[in-house]
């Protein structure tokens, strides 16, 4: 807990960013968890999973805007990212993952919804969906309050719920409910314990608890773990309930456990691959290493081999 404690704090650490983004080695690295900077690289990387019979959700990464012209790129981005897949034939086996806070959240509730609304609309337009993703315990209350509103046009929307928030077992009850899309993880921010668990064996109790709700609503659960007990538990649990294959997915970010995807995906289940690209890489790059040790040794592996 120390450790990702740290590793959290240095994500907010401009000099030490500054020092990890121009490094040589961090480039190399940073292939392993991103597709690349442009579109162009989350097109290629999609067509590859693809072909392997994986699904994938795209994020444009970013986040902590302040600034309307930056939301406003942001967003833009994700409509040529939209285009780019339907043009390629790929929005079939797409979603899209937006970060509220990358376009807008902390300006104005209304800029970010307007952003989102134009991101679900081109999304809906080429045969693909958008899930809101889940940041910090300070903007769960406003993004799903967005996400209800959104869901009035585009019902298809996905929300994602954390399993280390205490309140999060309410709130997959409250989403729990037929067409609801709900991506279910552990969790990723340095959260205070009055609203989080801090304990990673609550953390997993939790998720458990949050995985039966969800597999025993009318909802489609999307059961993102890399954790082989959870991934066990899931199947478990889809299996107890009476799920069968595709009422259900499984998620897992891009770079992280590959065999496994590939196990999962020729054992029959749904597998999404989450796919960051862009330049603002190193929140994410963080909060990655923070989650697991193996990805801070695969880390400190490539400075060693390269210094």
């Amino acid at each position: 807990m120390l450790l990702r404690s740290a590793i959290l704090a240095a994500a907010r650490n401009d000099g030490l960013k500054r020092l990890v983004t121009y490094a040589p080695v961090s480039r190399n690295v940073v292939r392993r968890f991103v597709a690349g900077a442009g579109v162009e690289d989350a097109i290629r990387v999609s067509r590859d999973l693809t072909g392997q019979g994986l699904a994938v959700s795209l994020d444009h990464l970013g986040e902590d805007t302040t600034e309307p012209e930056h939301a406003a790129a942001t967003a833009k981005a994700y409509l040529t990212l939209l285009q780019r897949l339907a043009d390629e034939g790929l929005a079939g086996g797409a979603d899209v993952s937006v970060k509220l806070s990358a376009v807008g959240q902390a300006l104005d509730g209304a800029t970010a919804l307007q952003h989102a609304r134009e991101i679900c609309a081109a999304a809906q337009a080429v045969g693909t969906t958008v899930t809101l993703d889940m940041e910090d315990h300070t903007t769960t209350d406003s993004t799903l309050a967005v996400l209800a509103d959104l869901r009035r046009d585009h019902p298809d929307t996905g929300a994602v719920l954390q399993a280390y928030l205490r309140r999060t077992e309410s709130d997959c009850r409250e989403l729990a409910h037929a067409g609801s899309r709900v991506r279910l993880c552990k969790g990723a921010y340095d959260e205070p314990a009055e609203v989080a668990f801090p304990d990673p064996h609550e953390v997993d109790r939790s998720y458990v608890r949050c995985l039966n709700v969800l597999m025993a609503g009318a909802g489609y659960p999307m059961v993102a773990t890399h954790d082989p007990r959870l991934v066990a538990v899931a199947d478990e649990r889809a299996r107890w309930y009476g799920r069968e294959r595709g009422t259900y997915e499984y998620q897992m970010l891009f770079g992280v456990r590959p065999d496994e995807q590939r196990r999962l995906v020729g054992a029959g289940e749904t597998v999404r691959v989450y796919v960051p690209y862009g330049d603002e890489w190193y929140g994410y790059l963080m909060r990655r290493l923070a989650e697991r040790p193996a990805n801070l040794s695969f880390f400190l592996r490539a400075v060693v081999s390269r210094s």
